[in-house]
């Protein structure tokens, strides 16, 4: 077992007593930390680990867990227990560089299990997460004329306070410019919080923007913060505005305006700090003219337009998104690819990429998945239809007969396969969404789903 320190956040002690019988025993050298504002003085007594650990449970959120580790600047491996991973809140931690968050077992022997793998993973270090990949700017890959142009305008933003609103369509990477400019603002040593309000149903989604106190409806046991409450001192970037509705944009209009909010079913008035970053895939302008968007929240939110040139504008950046993409995902599923053949990278070139930098991301993940060879070839990823991601790791032909739910839940199980029970991993090549592929598995035997691996 290897050598290597690992910090524990724990208020329930299951994860703790669970340490005690795995880690200790084998020489782990583990510190112990019953809450995050306990957190500090045991980093500083015992220094930083190479692993932390945290269970999210009681009074620590998803939310929360994720803002503290972020003032922190933990730059570490994180390994987080939820209770449920179709939760939108769990995308929080998740968005953070070099975390994983899995599903808190049920017995005690599945959490040894995991405790076990998580130190066994090999030594093999990460990638510095705050080192930019070649022609990157901020985590942005592409160095065409109309990124540069954007790269400048994101240079220009950062240093100042006002709103941003960034359009672009669906795939083009607005949440990476958001964090660029944060990443770049007098606020960077703070909480960037995301919220998309396409995750979050509309009957809840005044509670995520400003938090409820206790009592405030039904299955509100306890106060909990809102957005604008995490974000304090930092930046809030709010995703696909326009989804959310007038009534909505009322309220979001009132805490634009006057920095300060009431919590759902709250009287005392709470003050926020935020930098306010938004975006949309649709025109925020042409919105407003057909009554969908308050004009007065429009002027207020969109003091600074940036707008996002789609990939087929800018195709000169395919090349160096493609190499981006096979190194990424060649060292995520340790296969020894060197590169690209000419041909199948101009094919990729010439596509229309209706779905954008998403769209190539997940054609060049399915099919380093499936290479077997030393370069990708044309077959890997145009497979025999000749249309690029065609080819799945279902690709095998069923027979004729069986229902389309049979098709679906084998190629679903297969794609499980291949990526080892990752269910992130697995979501985003089927391209559909991790609470959909939670639905979906709990409609299948248990036994028949393989079992999740810890990557570190």
């Amino acid at each position: 077992m290897r050598a290597l320190l690992v910090t524990v956040v724990d208020p329930t002690l299951v994860v703790t007593q669970a340490a005690h019988r795995v880690l200790l025993p084998s020489g782990v050298p583990t510190a112990f930390a019953d809450s995050f504002h306990e957190l500090p003085f045991v980093l500083d007594a015992n220094g930083l680990p190479d692993l932390l650990i945290v269970n999210v449970a009681g009074e620590i959120t998803p939310y929360e867990a994720a803002v503290r580790l972020q003032r922190r600047r933990y730059r570490g491996r994180i390994l987080v227990l939820v209770d449920d991973l179709s939760d939108p809140n769990v995308r929080h931690l998740t968005d953070l560089r070099h975390a994983e968050c899995i599903r808190r077992p049920s017995s005690p022997g599945q959490l040894d299990q995991i405790l076990h793998k998580a130190v066994l993973y090999p030594e093999t270090p990460w990638p510095d997460s705050t080192v930019d990949p070649p022609g990157a700017f901020h985590g942005i890959v592409g160095r065409s004329p109309k990124l540069l142009e954007l790269f400048s305008r994101i240079e220009k933003v950062a240093g100042v306070d006002a709103n941003v609103c960034i359009f672009g369509e669906s795939g083009t990477g607005k949440e990476l410019i958001a964090r660029a400019i944060h990443n770049a603002s007098p606020r960077r040593d703070c909480p960037l919080i995301t919220l998309d309000c396409t995750t979050i149903p509309e009957g809840l989604m005044e509670s995520h923007l400003l938090g409820h106190v206790k009592g405030a409806f039904t299955g509100a046991v306890e106060q909990r913060d809102g957005v604008f409450s995490l974000a304090h001192t930092g930046t809030l970037f709010i995703d696909e505005l326009c989804e959310l509705g007038l009534q909505l944009q009322g309220k979001l209009l009132r805490v634009v305006q006057n920095r300060e909010f009431f919590r759902v079913g709250g009287t005392k008035e709470v003050r926020t700090d935020v930098r306010l970053i938004t975006a949309t895939n649709k025109d925020p302008r042409r919105e407003v003219d057909r009554g969908a968007f308050r004009e007065d929240l429009y002027h207020r939110i969109a003091v600074l337009m940036l707008n996002v040139p789609p990939l087929r504008e800018r195709r000169e950046d395919i090349p160096l998104l493609v190499d981006h993409f096979l190194r990424k995902f060649a060292a995520l599923y340790n296969k020894p690819l060197a590169g690209i053949q000419p041909n199948a990278l101009k094919r990729l070139v010439a596509l229309p990429w209706p779905g954008n930098v998403r769209q190539l991301e997940n054609v060049v993940e399915q099919a380093v998945v499936l290479a077997e060879g030393e370069v990708l070839a044309e077959p890997d990823l145009f497979g025999a239809s000749g249309s690029a991601g065609a080819r799945t790791p279902a690709a095998a032909s069923y027979e004729p007969g069986l229902s389309l739910h049979e098709v679906e839940r084998r190629h679903i199980l297969r794609t499980l396969q291949k990526v080892h029970g990752n269910r992130r991993e697995a979501a985003r090549l089927l391209e559909i969404s991790i609470r959909g592929l939670h639905y979906k598995l709990k409609q299948y035997p248990a036994e028949s789903i393989p079992p999740h691996e810890v990557r570190f």
